[in-house]
């Protein structure tokens, strides 16, 4: 791995060279999906806006895909090693150096969009922005949406119930709450890394996996995945880190800009998925693809067979779990509970 981060050094070096006359800072900032994704268009956004209101003092640079870095714990890495400036994760992918925070990717916890978005982006957002700086690590600017909802997709057959899944092999990063989850589900977890899986379905080595369905057909995954069941088990959660020497390295003005800027960011992350869905889904029906909608007796089928999760992650990461756990929960509740006053007070 240092060597990697030596050869990203000199590319970095040679790539930059001409910006570093002009800008007073650099952000390098790597995403690992394609540039059909609301990340690239999120992260286009952020780099107009901090840009322009800099008056080019900070320069932004975006990558996509693997030109830098190949999977999460390479582009942790180079992040934390100030290679890249700023990297967007999932869930999964940051629990690389804090498993304790796919608490976010336990199973069927929020209902809606709305909630969601209220607890990503409110106090539960500094919880774990102040975690990880505790530990270490770099900072969480923001929390946004990458993909929409995660559901079940696979090559083979329609799923309806936990017995469906058994024989699958279906694709999960290299999460162990993840993995925990397609077990209990009655599959076989496959780890595969983000630029593999569709060469893993092409070929086989995957029949599924577990994901939204723009990002199913952003990265043409459609043209083998044929079946999929909108069970929603978990909201797909992105962190966009900043390396934190970067951060403190800029003006309080640059630190306005960059968090405004990552504001905008969100807002494009969070509505592009809800807007690019329905063409999704048009474009999968289109391929061939069935779409299936569990009736409620259904979905808490797959809600008994996942219920193990709570216990299996309190266990798994002790105290630190637990206070997580308490914190996402109170999050919900307050956010369910704000949404509904603000219904009361509409009718």
């Amino acid at each position: 791995m240092k060597k990697v981060l030596v050869i990203l050094a000199a590319c970095m070096f040679v790539f930059s060279v001409t910006a570093v006359y002009a800008a007073d800072h650099t952000l390098r900032i790597v995403h690992l999906s394609n540039q059909n994704d609301e990340d690239y268009d999120g992260a286009m956004v952020f780099k107009d806006y901090v840009e322009a209101r800099s008056n080019g003092k900070i320069v932004a640079e975006i990558y996509s895909g693997a030109q830098l870095c190949g999977n999460a714990a390479e582009c942790y890495e180079a992040t934390q090693g100030n290679i890249i400036q700023i990297h967007q994760m999932t869930i999964g992918g940051i629990s690389v150096a804090f498993p304790e925070l796919q608490v976010l990717d336990l199973p069927y916890m929020m209902d809606n969009d709305a909630v969601a978005e209220e607890v990503l982006t409110g106090p539960f957002l500094n919880v774990l922005r102040q975690h990880v700086l505790a530990k270490g690590g770099p900072r969480i600017m923001t929390m946004t949406n990458t993909g929409g909802w995660r559901n079940i997709a696979n090559t083979k057959k329609q799923i309806k119930s936990p017995a469906d899944m058994k024989g699958l092999r279906i694709r999960t990063i290299n999460s162990p709450l993840q993995q925990t989850l397609v077990k209990n589900l009655g599959a076989s977890a496959t780890p595969v890394a983000w630029p593999e899986v569709y060469t893993s379905l092409a070929t086989g080595v995957i029949d599924g996996s577990k994901n939204g369905i723009t990002d199913i057909v952003g990265m043409k995954f459609h043209e083998h995945i044929k079946h999929m069941t909108l069970d929603g088990h978990a909201y797909m959660a992105s962190l966009w880190i900043m390396n934190e020497d970067t951060y403190q390295a800029l003006t309080p003005e640059q630190k306005r800009l960059v968090n405004d800027g990552f504001r905008s960011l969100g807002q494009v992350c969070f509505a592009f998925p809800k807007r690019r869905s329905i063409e999704a889904y048009e474009e999968f029906k289109k391929a061939g693809g069935t779409i299936y909608v569990p009736t409620a007796e259904e979905k808490d089928a797959f809600r008994e067979a996942a219920a193990p999760l709570k216990q299996w992650y309190t266990d798994k990461y002790g105290a630190e779990g637990v206070e997580l756990l308490k914190a996402y929960e109170a999050a919900i509740i307050e956010a369910e509970a704000k949404l509904d006053a603000e219904l009361k007070l509409n009718m």
